[in-house]
């Protein structure tokens, strides 16, 4: 299974694809109203000239756009194996695929990983993976909310231990808690407390669905799926999207929609819900879906209303699990949980979560309260000279292009690696998955 894991993500491209623009082509009409019959020939030679250094300044200024956004990510040079991906997964969406694997992989290979914390289990895909790469490792620990989640991968990482015989298996200690990732610092204090005490060497947070989330059609995630409105992470929890929809204040209804889906239509959408709720309310995704339906431009087509429900269904989920406020404070306790040299990676989905990850290891790195943070002389002494190892020890690793050094550490992701085109084409679920990696100091 190594060899077939190896084979898969080992491949690099030796370079990155040409950048392609689209052939854009610009019609003008124009119509003058004149005393004589004739527009005169050098007026006419003028406004062709005119319009053809306004069509050129469009297409400059749309290849200009075109740069920018790639130049805001990095794009994974990995590439995979199609063949030994189709043995491994198939064309089953059932499966739930782990995103970004290879790169992961390069994110921890340099590092000598005895301790290892998964916030986000779902089915121990990344973990299997990092287990068999690290036989050094002494201690790993799982967190899931999602108690379905959980069971199964306490199956995978069982099969992976029992199946593989590296010589320190037997000393692997294996722990798995049925917690949220905010509870990380309690969790890591009830496995050992001298792991809390020296930190963790390696932590990794995904934080996408999983494909056994989207596909159950009783969680309510699915646009596609009809199931009752609930889209709880923990099925222990109260409040369910359809409670939102159906009792919620009309303008925190709003603000969902607004702050969370970034839904440029919450306004109507919102009157919409409110006023459903006149005749019995909203308690199904088909439901809902129904009226976002009727709410989008019919021109827009089947994609104008997917997106739009994707958008509200996204915003729903966030209210519903309270994701954005436990994911920022959440990375400041994962970070502190590291040892020194330690890595933090966040593999994020949505603009939402990217925007918080990239702005708490900004804040992480230039702050004094840090845990590790030192203010005192021989401490920040001392601080200095482990940022110097750290910077040239990342310098030999290639998947690391341009840094961000701080007081506390080193952010190794400027701008966050996304998956090959390779990728995107045989798990299209990774589309918009973006990576960040920050070191410990």
């Amino acid at each position: 299974m190594a060899k077939v894991i190896r084979n898969l993500l080992s491949r690099s491209s030796s370079a990155l694809p040409p950048l392609k623009f689209p052939d854009l082509r610009f019609h003008v009409n124009c119509s003058f109203s004149t005393s004589a019959s004739k527009t005169p020939k050098n007026k006419v030679k003028k406004l062709k000239k005119s319009n053809n250094n306004n069509n050129s300044s469009v297409i400059i200024n749309q290849s200009k756009l075109k740069i920018s956004q790639v130049k805001r990510r990095t794009r994974s040079e990995k590439e995979l194996d199609e063949e030994t991906f189709m043995k491994m997964y198939g064309n089953d969406n059932s499966v739930h695929v782990p995103v970004l694997l290879g790169e992961i992989l390069d994110v921890f290979t340099s590092l000598t990983l005895r301790s290892f914390l998964d916030c986000t289990l779902g089915a121990a895909g990344h973990s299997s993976v990092i287990i068999r790469a690290h036989p050094e490792m002494q201690v790993y620990v799982g967190l899931d909310v999602d108690p379905i989640a959980h069971q199964l991968a306490q199956s995978q990482l069982r099969s992976v231990i029992d199946r593989d015989s590296f010589d320190t298996a037997a000393a692997l200690k294996v722990h798995t808690f049925l917690k949220n990732f905010k509870d990380v610092k309690s969790v890591l204090g009830e496995v050992e407390d001298e792991l809390l005490a020296s930190g963790v060497n390696g932590i990794l947070m995904d934080l996408g669905m999983s494909s056994m989330q989207v596909n159950d059609a009783e969680r309510g995630f699915s646009v596609l799926k009809n199931g009752p409105l609930d889209m709880r992470m923990n099925p222990k929890a109260t409040l369910k999207a359809e409670d939102i929809l159906n009792s919620w204040p009309a303008d925190e209804v709003g603000r969902v929609l607004r702050d969370y889906g970034e839904e440029s239509n919450w306004y109507s959408l919102q009157n919409r819900i409110v006023k459903a709720r006149l005749h019995g309310g909203l308690h199904s995704t088909n439901e809902l879906v129904d009226l976002i339906q009727n709410s989008t431009s019919r021109t827009k087509g089947r994609q104008g209303w997917i997106k739009t429900a994707t958008r509200v269904f996204q915003a729903l989920r966030i209210a519903v699990n309270d994701e954005l406020k436990t994911l920022e404070d959440s990375i400041r306790a994962c970070f502190e949980s590291l040892s020194s040299g330690g890595r933090l990676a966040v593999i994020s989905f949505h603009s939402l979560e990217d925007r918080i990850v990239k702005q708490a290891f900004l804040n992480i790195m230039n702050c004094s309260d840090v845990d590790g943070g030192g203010v005192e002389d021989e401490e920040g002494k001392r601080l200095r000279e482990l940022r110097k190892i750290n910077l040239d020890t990342v310098k030999e690793e290639a998947w690391i292009k341009q840094v961000i050094q701080g007081i506390n550490g080193t952010i190794l992701t400027k701008r966050p690696i996304t998956p090959s085109e390779k990728e995107e084409t045989l798990n299209p679920r990774s589309r918009s998955a973006k990576l960040r990696v920050i070191q410990k100091a």
